[in-house]
C-alpha cells in the first residue's frame, strides 16, 4: 500500500509539472478546482468546495491573487461555478470544457 501510494504521489508531481509548464493560468486554476471538487476520481464528486482563499488558489497555481479573481468571476458569469464569496463554492462538470479545450 505505501509503494502504491508513493507512486501515485509520484505521478502527480509530475501532473502537475507538465500543468505548470504547458498550460496557462486559466487552465490551471479550472484543474485545480476540478482536482478540489475530486472530478476523475472514483465515486461522485463533491462539487461543492469548502471555503478557500482566493490568496491561496493563486499561491497553488503560481499566480496573482488578481488574476485569481478574474477567472472566478468569469468561470462564474459562465456557469462554471456557483459562488458568492460566502462559506464555498459549488464546481459545475462543465468545467471541464476548459481543462480539455484548447
Amino acid at each position: 500500500m505505501f509503494v502504491a501510494y508513493l507512486l501515485t504521489r509520484n505521478i502527480r508531481y509530475e501532473e502537475d509539472l507538465v500543468d505548470q509548464l504547458f498550460n496557462s493560468s486559466e487552465k490551471r486554476l479550472a484543474r485545480i478546482l476540478l482536482l478540489l471538487a475530486h472530478f476523475g476520481k472514483e465515486g461522485v464528486p463533491e462539487t461543492v468546495i469548502p471555503k478557500i482563499s482566493q490568496e491561496m488558489l493563486a499561491e497553488m497555481i503560481g499566480t496573482t491573487r488578481s488574476l485569481v479573481s478574474f477567472f472566478m468571476n468569469r468561470f462564474r458569469k459562465l456557469g462554471f461555478i456557483d459562488y458568492d464569496g460566502g462559506s464555498g463554492f459549488q464546481v459545475h462538470s462543465s468545467l471541464l470544457n476548459i481543462v480539455l479545450h484548447d
